[in-house]
This record gives structure tokens, C-alpha cells and sequence, in this order.
């Protein structure tokens, strides 16, 4: 089963899964999927023509710290701040729920820990993430709870000083 607040989601029809994408659930994909030809300001904006009680874009922008770069086009921008560009747009609908498809794996090192330290801010200010990593450093010490999954299955899950001290499948183990 799949519920979230009441909501049966692995019942729901199509019209209430959209809507609760809609209203409830921001995005972060391994791609930053920017506008070319948009500002920061521009993309981050795009969401509140959908969203219902959206945040200001501005507002948004200055709290993935990229004030400086609001009129920059992504082609003027690094990676890491492409992502958190990515991050404002997905955090001005204001979601109830941030969902992260490896956020970091198109960046390079040097930019992965600026798209880090905006999701531990995120976490630190109580915003709910699921979020697929192979940053295991990060989700030792951002997450609740560690679930890992193999060949379409959940095998294991504990929160993290247990799932990384002991692992208790064989296949936990050898990753």
C-alpha cells in the first residue's frame, strides 16, 4: 500500500494523481530540465502558472542562495547551480513532499556539495525527501531511514547508524 495523508495512492485514479503531483510533490531529476532561453527567476516562475498557493520566485531563488545568478540563463550558470535552480522551481509550489531521482550524478565533484548542502538545509528545516543516491556519505547523515532495494524490491530498511553498521541482508552487505 501507498497512502499519504489519507489518500490511498496505489487505488487513486488518474485525475487524483494529478492533482496530488500538482498540489503536493516537487520533482528533482537527475537532468536540471531548465528552460534554455529562461532567467533563473523565468524557470523558477514557470511553476506557479500550475500550483495553487505557489511561494514567490524570488523568494525561492535567495533561499538556494542563488540571488546573484536570478537574471543569469542556465548556459550562464555551473551544474550545481543549474540543480538548485531545479530545487527552487520544484520548492515554489511549495510542496507537502520533495522527490530526488540522483540529483548529483550529472554534476561534477567540486559542484556536487553545493546541491548537498541545499538538501541538508532542506532536511534540517523539516522538508520531507525521498531521494534515490548513490551518495551514501549524504544519506548517512541526512537521512531518517535508509531503504535499499535490488531487482525491484525492497530488501532492507533501518534508519541509518543501523543500516550502514549492520546490515542485515547478505546483498546490503556487499554493496
Amino acid at each position: 500500500t501507498l497512502t499519504y495523508r489519507g489518500l490511498d495512492l496505489a487505488g487513486a485514479d488518474e485525475k487524483q494523481l494529478t492533482q496530488f503531483r500538482r498540489d503536493a510533490v516537487g520533482f528533482i531529476f537527475q537532468f536540471y530540465n531548465l528552460i534554455p532561453s529562461l532567467t533563473a527567476r523565468e524557470n523558477v516562475a514557470l511553476i506557479t502558472e500550475i500550483s495553487r498557493d505557489p511561494m514567490a520566485s524570488v523568494e525561492v531563488v535567495v533561499l538556494v542562495e542563488l540571488s546573484d545568478r536570478m537574471d543569469h540563463f542556465p548556459s550562464q550558470m555551473s551544474g550545481g547551480q543549474q540543480q538548485r535552480v531545479a530545487i527552487a522551481r520544484a520548492l515554489c509550489m511549495a510542496p507537502k513532499v520533495m522527490l530526488f531521482d540522483e540529483p548529483t550524478s550529472a554534476l561534477d565533484p567540486e559542484m556536487v556539495k553545493e546541491v548537498l548542502d541545499t538538501m541538508i538545509s532542506l532536511a534540517e528545516d523539516g522538508m520531507t525527501m525521498l531521494c534515490v543516491t548513490h551518495e551514501m556519505g549524504f544519506a548517512r547523515s541526512v537521512a531518517d531511514r535508509v531503504i535499499f532495494m535490488a531487482d525491484g524490491k525492497i530488501l532492507e530498511q533501518a534508519p541509518p547508524q543501523q543500516f550502514f553498521g549492520q546490515p542485515q541482508h547478505d546483498k546490503t552487505r556487499q554493496f
